[in-house]
């Protein structure tokens, strides 16, 4: 069974840092993308980062995040990293980690919640 638990996220000051860690189970995590989306209410799913498989050379960001938010992975440890900086209120979203092929991922963790304030 494959499983990815997701820890960090939580309540933020605008500008303020959070990360994420997510370790995936039941896959042969290197040879999958991962990355992470999130939801806010009312608003469509969005990527906002992923890696690719192997050694993680190529990284994705929509124009959203770029400069804030970098994803990272530790193959030997089956983990997926995503750490935030500058945050904004707009930053507030429900956000799931995901593990399956390049920009299709078939895996999703649960959701966590991060909240940023003013």
């Amino acid at each position: 069974e494959v499983q990815l638990q997701a820890s960090g996220g939580g309540l933020v000051q605008a500008g303020g840092s959070l990360n994420f860690s997510c370790v995936v189970s039941g896959l042969t995590f290197e040879d999958y993308a991962v990355g992470w989306f999130r939801q806010a209410p009312g608003k469509e799913r969005e990527g906002v980062s992923c890696i690719s498989s192997s050694d993680g050379d190529s990284t994705y960001y929509p124009n959203s995040v770029r400069g804030r938010f970098t994803i990272s992975r530790d193959n030997a440890k089956k983990t997926l990293y995503l750490q935030m900086s500058s945050l904004e209120l707009e930053d507030t979203a429900r956000y799931y980690c995901v593990a399956g092929g390049w920009g299709t991922y078939d895996h999703w963790a649960q959701g966590t919640q991060v909240t940023v304030s003013s």
